[in-house]
Protein backbone atom coordinates (compact mmCIF):
# COMPACT_ATOMS: atom_id res chain seq x y z
CA UNK A 1 0.00 0.00 0.00
CA UNK A 2 1.91 2.77 -1.44
CA UNK A 3 1.61 6.26 0.69
CA UNK A 4 1.26 9.97 -0.60
CA UNK A 5 4.32 11.68 -1.47
CA UNK A 6 5.38 14.64 0.79
CA UNK A 7 5.40 17.98 -1.18
CA UNK A 8 7.95 20.26 -2.02
CA UNK A 9 8.45 23.22 -0.11
CA UNK A 10 8.94 26.54 -1.27
CA UNK A 11 11.67 28.85 -0.21
CA UNK A 12 11.08 30.58 2.70
CA UNK A 13 11.40 34.10 3.36
CA UNK A 14 11.26 35.02 6.31
CA UNK A 15 10.07 34.30 10.23
CA UNK A 16 6.47 34.38 9.42
CA UNK A 17 6.71 32.06 6.55
CA UNK A 18 9.06 29.69 8.45
CA UNK A 19 6.06 29.38 11.50
CA UNK A 20 3.58 28.70 9.30
CA UNK A 21 5.60 25.97 7.55
CA UNK A 22 6.03 24.41 10.80
CA UNK A 23 3.12 24.91 12.56
CA UNK A 24 1.17 22.86 9.30
CA UNK A 25 3.62 20.49 9.29
CA UNK A 26 2.60 19.49 13.40
CA UNK A 27 -0.97 20.44 12.08
CA UNK A 28 -1.15 17.88 9.25
CA UNK A 29 1.14 15.29 10.21
CA UNK A 30 1.85 12.28 8.28
CA UNK A 31 0.59 9.00 10.07
CA UNK A 32 3.56 7.02 9.73
CA UNK A 33 7.46 7.58 8.68
CA UNK A 34 6.94 6.04 5.04
CA UNK A 35 4.26 8.85 4.48
CA UNK A 36 6.61 11.85 6.21
CA UNK A 37 9.16 11.10 3.69
CA UNK A 38 6.73 10.94 0.62
CA UNK A 39 7.65 7.27 -0.06
CA UNK A 40 5.36 3.86 -0.48
CA UNK A 41 4.97 1.76 2.28
CA UNK A 42 7.38 -1.17 1.38
CA UNK A 43 10.58 -3.08 2.59
CA UNK A 44 12.27 -1.58 -1.00
CA UNK A 45 13.31 1.79 0.11
CA UNK A 46 15.38 4.32 -2.29
CA UNK A 47 18.15 4.94 0.09
CA UNK A 48 19.85 8.05 -2.04
CA UNK A 49 16.15 9.25 -2.06
CA UNK A 50 15.42 9.01 1.41
CA UNK A 51 18.25 10.81 1.98
CA UNK A 52 17.59 13.59 -0.04
CA UNK A 53 14.50 14.31 1.48
CA UNK A 54 15.69 14.32 4.96
CA UNK A 55 17.99 16.57 4.00
CA UNK A 56 15.18 18.61 2.59
CA UNK A 57 12.62 18.25 5.71
CA UNK A 58 15.55 19.16 8.40
CA UNK A 59 16.17 22.45 6.46
CA UNK A 60 12.42 22.89 6.80
CA UNK A 61 12.45 22.44 10.45
CA UNK A 62 15.86 22.91 11.46
CA UNK A 63 15.39 24.85 15.21
CA UNK A 64 17.86 27.52 14.20
CA UNK A 65 15.63 28.99 11.34
CA UNK A 66 13.27 29.25 14.58
CA UNK A 67 15.56 31.15 17.07
CA UNK A 68 13.41 34.33 17.12
CA UNK A 69 10.20 33.15 16.72
CA UNK A 70 7.94 31.96 19.61
CA UNK A 71 8.12 28.98 22.32
CA UNK A 72 5.03 27.11 20.39
CA UNK A 73 6.66 27.54 16.92
CA UNK A 74 10.26 26.77 18.32
CA UNK A 75 8.62 23.67 20.28
CA UNK A 76 6.81 22.24 17.52
CA UNK A 77 10.11 22.80 15.29
CA UNK A 78 12.21 20.47 17.92
CA UNK A 79 9.45 18.16 17.85
CA UNK A 80 9.47 17.89 14.27
CA UNK A 81 13.11 17.27 13.96
CA UNK A 82 13.13 14.45 16.51
CA UNK A 83 10.35 12.51 14.31
CA UNK A 84 12.29 13.01 11.54
CA UNK A 85 15.59 12.11 12.82
CA UNK A 86 13.43 8.86 14.16
CA UNK A 87 11.57 8.23 10.71
CA UNK A 88 15.21 8.48 8.87
CA UNK A 89 16.80 6.41 11.23
CA UNK A 90 14.24 3.58 11.24
CA UNK A 91 13.28 3.06 6.84
CA UNK A 92 17.26 3.49 6.44
CA UNK A 93 17.82 0.44 8.40
CA UNK A 94 16.82 -2.79 7.10
CA UNK A 95 16.01 -4.58 10.26
CA UNK A 96 14.33 -1.30 11.90
CA UNK A 97 12.29 -1.16 8.82
CA UNK A 98 11.07 -4.73 9.03
CA UNK A 99 10.26 -4.44 12.38
CA UNK A 100 8.43 -1.14 11.81
CA UNK A 101 6.48 -2.55 8.60
CA UNK A 102 5.14 -5.33 11.08
CA UNK A 103 4.23 -2.68 13.23
CA UNK A 104 1.84 -1.17 10.96
CA UNK A 105 0.85 -4.05 9.68
CA UNK A 106 -0.94 -4.75 13.46
CA UNK A 107 1.58 -7.61 13.96
CA UNK A 108 2.44 -7.98 17.93
CA UNK A 109 6.05 -8.79 18.13
CA UNK A 110 5.26 -9.11 21.92
CA UNK A 111 7.95 -8.60 24.62
CA UNK A 112 8.70 -12.51 24.22
CA UNK A 113 11.72 -13.73 21.64
CA UNK A 114 10.83 -14.89 18.82
CA UNK A 115 11.96 -18.45 18.31
CA UNK A 116 12.57 -20.82 14.70
CA UNK A 117 12.87 -24.81 14.45
CA UNK A 118 15.05 -24.13 11.18
CA UNK A 119 17.25 -26.66 11.46
CA UNK A 120 19.34 -24.84 8.32
CA UNK A 121 19.60 -21.58 10.67
CA UNK A 122 20.34 -23.32 13.74
CA UNK A 123 23.21 -25.10 12.21
CA UNK A 124 24.53 -21.72 10.61
CA UNK A 125 24.65 -20.34 13.45
CA UNK A 126 26.56 -22.79 15.40
CA UNK A 127 28.93 -23.25 12.55
CA UNK A 128 29.59 -19.32 12.48
CA UNK A 129 30.09 -19.51 16.55
CA UNK A 130 32.47 -22.60 16.05
CA UNK A 131 34.43 -20.46 13.36
CA UNK A 132 34.67 -17.37 15.45
CA UNK A 133 35.99 -19.31 18.62
CA UNK A 134 38.79 -20.55 16.32
CA UNK A 135 40.09 -17.25 14.79
CA UNK A 136 42.39 -16.46 17.36
CA UNK A 137 44.07 -19.87 17.13
CA UNK A 138 43.89 -19.76 13.26
CA UNK A 139 47.47 -18.61 11.29
CA UNK A 140 45.88 -15.67 9.70
CA UNK A 141 43.53 -14.29 12.26
CA UNK A 142 42.40 -11.20 10.37
CA UNK A 143 41.73 -13.37 7.48
CA UNK A 144 39.85 -16.02 9.15
CA UNK A 145 37.62 -12.75 10.63
CA UNK A 146 37.25 -11.83 7.47
CA UNK A 147 35.88 -15.20 6.38
CA UNK A 148 33.00 -15.27 9.03
CA UNK A 149 31.97 -11.74 8.07
CA UNK A 150 31.62 -12.73 4.74
CA UNK A 151 29.52 -15.43 5.44
CA UNK A 152 27.22 -13.47 7.76
CA UNK A 153 27.15 -10.22 5.20
CA UNK A 154 25.76 -13.19 2.55
CA UNK A 155 23.11 -14.34 4.94
CA UNK A 156 21.83 -10.61 5.58
CA UNK A 157 21.71 -10.27 2.32
CA UNK A 158 19.50 -13.46 1.74
CA UNK A 159 17.42 -12.66 4.44
CA UNK A 160 16.32 -9.16 2.92
CA UNK A 161 15.25 -10.64 -0.33
CA UNK A 162 13.17 -13.17 1.99
CA UNK A 163 11.56 -10.34 3.94
CA UNK A 164 10.82 -8.10 0.12
CA UNK A 165 8.40 -11.88 -0.29
CA UNK A 166 6.79 -11.53 2.52
CA UNK A 167 6.07 -7.66 3.10
CA UNK A 168 4.31 -8.00 -0.65
CA UNK A 169 1.65 -9.78 -0.09
CA UNK A 170 2.11 -9.32 3.58
CA UNK A 171 -0.45 -12.23 4.68
CA UNK A 172 -0.69 -13.49 8.20
CA UNK A 173 1.65 -16.45 6.91
CA UNK A 174 4.14 -13.71 5.10
CA UNK A 175 4.12 -11.75 8.57
CA UNK A 176 4.55 -14.58 10.56
CA UNK A 177 7.68 -15.53 8.44
CA UNK A 178 8.77 -12.30 7.88
CA UNK A 179 9.20 -12.31 11.92
CA UNK A 180 11.31 -14.73 12.06
CA UNK A 181 13.18 -13.83 9.37
CA UNK A 182 14.06 -10.45 11.59
CA UNK A 183 15.02 -12.30 14.00
CA UNK A 184 17.07 -14.18 12.24
CA UNK A 185 18.89 -10.64 10.94
CA UNK A 186 19.36 -9.75 14.61
CA UNK A 187 21.03 -12.61 15.55
CA UNK A 188 23.77 -12.15 12.28
CA UNK A 189 23.76 -8.66 13.75
CA UNK A 190 24.77 -9.12 17.14
CA UNK A 191 27.14 -11.44 15.36
CA UNK A 192 28.69 -9.13 13.36
CA UNK A 193 29.52 -6.70 16.27
CA UNK A 194 30.76 -9.75 18.05
CA UNK A 195 33.45 -9.59 15.16
CA UNK A 196 34.31 -6.29 15.14
CA UNK A 197 34.86 -6.21 18.86
CA UNK A 198 37.64 -9.13 18.24
CA UNK A 199 39.09 -7.24 15.59
CA UNK A 200 39.35 -4.23 17.32
CA UNK A 201 40.91 -6.39 20.22
CA UNK A 202 43.60 -8.50 17.41
CA UNK A 203 44.24 -4.66 16.45
CA UNK A 204 45.42 -3.73 19.90
CA UNK A 205 47.64 -6.47 20.15
CA UNK A 206 49.65 -5.77 17.19
CA UNK A 207 50.38 -2.25 18.51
Amino acid sequence: MAAGRVSTFEPVRGLQDRTQSVSAMATHAPTDHFQRFGMPRSFDVDLSELDTRYRELQRTVHPDRFASAGEAERRQSMQQTTTINEGYQTLKDPLKRGRYLLQLSGYDLGNEPHTTRDAAFLMEQMELRESLGEVRASSDPFAALEAVMDRIAADIVNLQAQLREHFGPATAPDLEAAATDLMKMQFFRRLQEEVMDLEAELEDELV
